[in-house]
């Protein structure tokens, strides 16, 4: 398969795991394949793409610079991206699995799978402030002085 069709492949199978996050988030099947069987199989593909592409390339990670170098191999790249898509999805059935747990609304979730989808860790930060806003008492402003311990 050329890189592009790798490329294009992980894409389609980590979006049908989006898919199942923001469709069905009560279901248990449905975050089992989008919160372990599929980033295990996005996984399994990294692994193979990096030990078959790392042997003899520039660079590494002990420097922006060392990375730069590494990524100019585009399998090594491509391999990059799946680490994302793996990562990204791991947390966002995290997410769904966590805000189920808590009551959290599908209204709350929803924006915050979006977010994690599109930027990983902004989408984590707002599924945290989120999560924290959304338990907190309504009469307590949300910026409210913490008290001092005596």
């Amino acid at each position: 398969m050329s890189i592009e069709g790798v490329f294009s492949a992980c894409n389609l199978i980590a979006m049908a795991g989006w898919i199942l996050l923001l469709a069905i988030p009560r279901s248990r099947r449905g975050i089992t394949v989008a919160g372990t069987v599929i980033p295990l199989s996005l996984a399994a593909i990294y692994l193979v793409v990096f030990v078959l592409n790392v042997r003899g390339s520039q660079g590494g990670f002990s420097s922006l610079a060392g990375v730069a170098q590494l990524f100019e191999n585009r399998w090594l790249l491509l391999a990059g991206w799946v680490h994302y898509l793996a990562f990204d999805l791991f947390i966002g059935a995290w997410e769904t699995r966590d805000a189920m747990a808590r009551g959290l609304s599908r209204l709350w979730l929803a924006p915050c799978l979006v977010m994690t989808f599109m930027l990983g860790p902004i989408g984590l930060l707002l599924y945290h402030a989120a999560r924290t806003r959304a338990h907190e008492p309504l009469d307590v402003p949300i910026l409210a002085p913490v008290p001092k311990a005596h």
